[in-house]
């Protein structure tokens, strides 16, 4: 089969279309002849090297490397003991996140069941293999974490808010992967939704749900909004920060991206400030799949690129403004 490999850390210019054997399927794992690839920040950081990572934390790194968590594609073959998947199931899901395992960018695909669900038959593979990481990552931050492990940047167990009708949800980097699934969501459950995005995506971000869109490239929204319940930090960084103003006394903080805050300022503010380690969970995106079906979820797809092309998937990635998510389309 094919599959991308890159053989040292580097740019998207390090990717390679190669051959290589269709892996062979262990206890509990299915072999999925895969349509469609997610791309997701995860893959051109271990592209990158981890370098996004302090040097001291960076995990050692084995190639060739086959990147990829999110896939979608029909079952080929199944272990003896799997049991609620059959050969020919149209499926989707995260593969084996957190880690470096998932190696989706490929034709063919070695899946555990845990990580998997039936594909909803409202959306195609190309849709269904935009959603896993970025819809997991929304779901667990706002509606049920799922586990009980802390996460890795505060040693803390997340508890997500509960959205009840009448609460005000700002979403920053409304119109990316995880931002436009926590636009639809904080909606889904009845909040007064404010996009923070580009003007040039306010029509899709308003199909999708939002009430308000603020474009950042000429407002600020501490300038515009305050008394928000929760705000939901797609983008993070060193300037996420500033949406600490516009939070009410008892409000909630969710930075998705690195970010950090002086906990003496949120103390002050009474703001509670959590994150997350998005983690695999195929009965977690069966749910989220029953809202595909009911027209409840969309997914926006900023573009697709053949297998093939994965660097230059990689090069739109790094172009940033995307709307939705890129996906990889794999003819096998």
């Amino acid at each position: 089969m094919k599959a991308i490999q890159f053989h040292a850390a580097g740019g998207p210019e390090v990717l390679r279309y190669d051959e290589v054997p269709v892996p062979e399927i262990g206890p509990g794992e299915v072999l999925v002849r895969v349509h469609a690839v997610g791309v997701n920040p995860p893959d051109w950081y271990l592209r990158e090297g981890m370098k996004v990572m302090p040097a001291e934390l960076r995990p050692t790194l084995e190639f060739p490397l086959t990147p990829g968590t999110d896939m979608s594609g029909v079952v080929q073959a199944v272990a003896p003991d799997v049991v609620d998947f059959a050969v020919g199931d149209e499926v989707f899901g995260m593969l084996r996140f957190p880690g470096f395992d998932g190696r989706t960018y490929a034709q063919y695909v070695a899946a555990p069941t845990s990580d998997l669900a039936h594909k909803p038959a409202a959306i195609d593979h190309v849709q269904a293999a935009g959603a896993p990481m970025a819809v997991l990552t929304a779901w667990q931050y706002l509606i049920d974490l799922g586990h009980d492990v802390p996460s890795p940047f505060t040693g803390q167990v997340h508890r997500p808010v509960p959205i009840t009708p009448g609460m005000t949800v700002l979403v920053n980097g409304a119109a990316g992967g995880v931002g436009h699934f926590a636009v639809q969501l904080a909606k889904w459950k009845g909040a007064h939704v404010i996009a923070v995005a580009s003007g040039r995506h306010e029509r899709f971000l308003r199909e999708l749900g939002a009430d308000e869109l603020i474009d950042y490239t000429t407002t600020r929204a501490a300038d515009v909004v305050s008394g928000i319940d929760l705000v939901i930090d797609a983008v993070g960084g060193p300037g996420s920060s500033r949406f600490l103003t516009v939070l009410k006394r008892g409000g909630t903080m969710l930075p998705v991206f690195f970010a950090q805050y002086d906990p003496e300022e949120t103390a002050r503010l009474d703001i509670t400030v959590s994150n997350i380690q998005v983690r695999s969970n195929g009965p977690q995106l069966a749910e989220i799949g029953r809202l595909f079906d009911k027209g409840e979820l969309r997914v926006g797809v900023d573009s697709t690129y053949p297998l093939s092309e994965a660097a230059g998937a990689h090069e739109r990635a790094a172009q940033g403004h995307i709307q939705g998510k890129i996906v990889l389309t794999a003819a096998s």
